[in-house]
């Protein structure tokens, strides 16, 4: 079962979601928190695997919310929740340790899976979003590159240089196999060593910091 917490300062979108959730076999909804304060310190008591975060609340926002469980070294992730496709505080999410984001109009069958894609981390983002938005959000980033994220990058090995730049394009693995011609198997490899030796805690955040590094143009 997957755990999840739901965190919103509406009520009704805080039930909507807790009622299409529980109707799924495999996600539980373990608790439900108004503000980034009180998320903080519910992901501390239930231990949530995925938490459903609004990024504008009272008392603390999403993304300072998403940035102390981070740092708390919670095994919680954090699918950030936003009303438009745009959002200009989704990236900041993403950078403070967010494992992706959701539109908030998406279907039941939307909310299940991305709550099952961020929960497994084997995909980037949820369906709802395309390349165009990764390439908004990381347009910030890729135009100051930090130079700590381009020193990092020696650390990586030539191939997996080459499959950090495919999951920033937004390639799973099995598509990243396919456009090496390897073994998905060899690929999972690949990007735990990643996530290893840059110190990252899923694929969203490896993406980042590709285009933190300027391995890939944003636009493309």
């Amino acid at each position: 079962m997957i755990r999840v917490l739901i965190v919103d300062d509406q009520m009704m979108v805080r039930e909507g979601f807790s009622v299409l959730l529980g109707a799924m076999p495999d996600i539980e909804v373990v608790g439900e928190a108004v503000n980034g304060r009180e998320a903080v310190a519910q992901v501390a008591a239930l231990r949530p695997d995925v938490v459903l975060m609004d990024i504008r609340m009272p008392e603390l926002n999403g993304i300072d919310a998403t940035r102390e469980i981070v740092a708390a070294n919670a095994d919680a992730k954090v699918l950030v929740l936003t009303t438009f496709d745009l959002d200009e505080y989704v990236y900041q999410a993403l950078r403070a340790g967010a494992s992706g984001f959701l539109l908030k109009d998406a279907s039941a069958r939307q909310l299940a899976e991305g709550v099952r894609v961020v929960a497994a981390g084997e995909a980037l983002l949820a369906p709802t979003v395309t390349k165009r938005l990764i390439t908004e959000f990381a347009r910030s980033a890729a135009s100051s590159p930090r130079p700590s994220a381009t020193a990092q990058v020696g650390e990586l090995t030539e191939r997996e240089t080459e499959v950090l730049v495919l999951i920033a394009q937004g390639l799973s693995n099995a598509e990243i196999a396919d456009h090496l011609v390897v073994a998905e198997s060899t690929i999972k490899t690949h990007v735990s060593r990643i996530l290893v030796k840059l110190g990252l805690r899923d694929r969203t955040q490896a993406a980042v910091f590709a285009y933190e590094a300027r391995l890939v143009e944003v636009g493309r």
